[in-house]
């Protein structure tokens, strides 16, 4: 069983940042790689080595696969950890790193690729008993093969790209005359943003909500299931808050789909950490796609279980049992995090700049995941996230009440930041009171 002594993060910000201080909990050294932008920035300060990679553009530097492997190969990295965005679903880049005789912290490179195709994905999520959204059972071929399949389906209907993501690739059919508009504009995206122009549809929910099931497998066929994640609140398909557990399901309906997940995880063969994302409409799960990595919002399922996630993927990769089951998986209270960016609140248009002030909430029950500091200067080059406020408490009302205090607490000068945002949306009843779905938030935002 190899034992791993040195870590080196693909990444920056906070998530470098949080798998650095995972390391030293467990002994390991780290190495930090760094763009020019990034000389100043904490994770290049605070891991053990650092070593730049090239200029501040993400093509040049943390997409930058030969710098990052010789960076790993000059320290004598025993492992390399993606973190999320980035190179960590590509698994051409995972064979790279253990081809080298490198430890890749993350899936198989075959489970990346696998379930990264979003019509491979749909094809072994029904193989293996996950329920999905009525739709194409393969690639859309062309516009006569769209109209066929949307008639099938039944208006209205999603077109999306099979190698699509964070949001982009799909658009909506609400009718035959939409199609070909759809087809055309679909495809030309899909294959100046991914490469690959391959759509597939799926019926379109209406008033779905978004509900994602974390798992985490070893080497030895062990998997659990680390209950759900509610992250319905969301601007053009991308998260805003999200929440564990979903508190509008009933006990059964999160019993099923554990057992549910934890089969099908099984019958992939799957290691290390994943999530399984699904639209929940009427009581019914619909498949949406898989996530073969570490996600934003782990950290509200590390406060509800108490779990390490981090550790236990580095703990996967070096080929340790999990040493536990699902019985010993039990939820404790509620949690919420909120995203941070440096953002305009009403507008969303990034504000990059120097924070002049940057102080943090605290206390029982509050963990801010962040990179930042007073000082600190935002790069425009990067996601504009400043941080991640995770709030826990015995239950939802009370976890809701904690996040108004921390919220308050939590003062950012010298960019404009999202926190209006979220005090907002806590003082709506309608989030107070779960009558939301996946679109509530854009409409909110259209009418406020």
């Amino acid at each position: 069983m190899p034992k791993i002594k040195k870590v080196l993060i693909a990444n920056r910000g906070e998530i470098a940042l949080r798998i650095i201080r995972a390391c030293r909990d467990m002994g390991i050294r780290t190495v930090a790689v760094y763009s020019s932008a990034d000389k100043n920035a904490m994770h290049a300060q605070l891991a053990d080595e650092s070593v730049c990679i090239g200029p501040a553009p993400a093509r040049d530097s943390y997409l930058n696969e030969s710098a990052i492997l010789t960076a790993a190969l000059l320290t004598n990295a025993d492992a390399i950890h993606p973190g999320y965005g980035f190179l960590s679903e590509n698994a051409d880049f995972a064979r790279k790193v253990e081809s080298h005789g490198i430890i890749w912290i993350g899936p198989s490179p075959d489970m990346i690729e696998r379930m990264g195709d979003k019509v491979n994905a749909k094809q072994t999520a029904i193989k293996c008993g996950l329920p999905v959204v009525p739709g194409s059972d393969g690639a859309i071929k062309s516009l006569p093969d769209a109209l066929k399949w949307a008639n099938k389906i039944g208006y209205p209907v999603m077109l999306k790209a099979a190698a699509g993501g964070g949001g982009r690739g799909i658009r909506p059919v609400m009718c035959p005359d939409d199609m070909a508009e759809a087809y055309q504009v679909t495809k030309s995206e899909a294959k100046s943003g991914f490469g690959d122009d391959t759509l597939y549809m799926e019926k379109l929910l209406l008033h779905p909500r978004h509900i994602e099931f974390q798992i985490l497998g070893d080497n030895h066929g062990n998997v659990v299931v680390f209950g759900e994640r509610d992250c319905s609140l969301q601007r053009k398909n991308q998260k805003v808050m999200e929440e564990c557990p979903a508190a509008i399901l009933t006990q059964k309906q999160r019993d099923d789909m554990i057992e549910t997940c934890k089969t099908a995880a099984k019958k992939m063969g799957y290691s290390n950490v994943g999530t399984f994302e699904f639209m929940y409409e009427d009581g019914k799960f619909y498949f949406l796609e898989m996530n073969t990595r570490l996600q934003v919002e782990h950290p509200v399922t590390e406060a509800v279980y108490g779990i390490d996630l981090v550790r236990e993927q580095i703990r996967v990769a070096a080929g340790e049992k999990l040493g536990y089951d699902q019985s010993n998986v039990i939820p404790h209270g509620h949690a919420i995090e909120f995203r941070i960016n440096a953002e305009d609140p009403e507008t969303f248009i990034p504000n990059p700049g120097t924070l002049t002030q940057y102080s943090p909430s605290g206390g029982l029950g509050v963990r801010v995941d962040s990179a930042a500091y007073t000082g600190y200067t935002i790069p425009p080059t990067y996601d504009s996230m400043i941080a991640k406020l995770i709030v826990h408490a015995q239950n939802r009302t009370a976890c809701i009440m904690r996040a108004d205090r921390a919220l308050d607490e939590f003062i950012i000068d010298g960019v404009k930041t999202t926190i209006p945002l979220h005090k907002r949306l806590l003082a709506n009843s309608d989030v107070r009171k779960l009558n939301i779905d996946n679109h509530w938030l854009e409409n909110f935002l259209a009418q406020n």
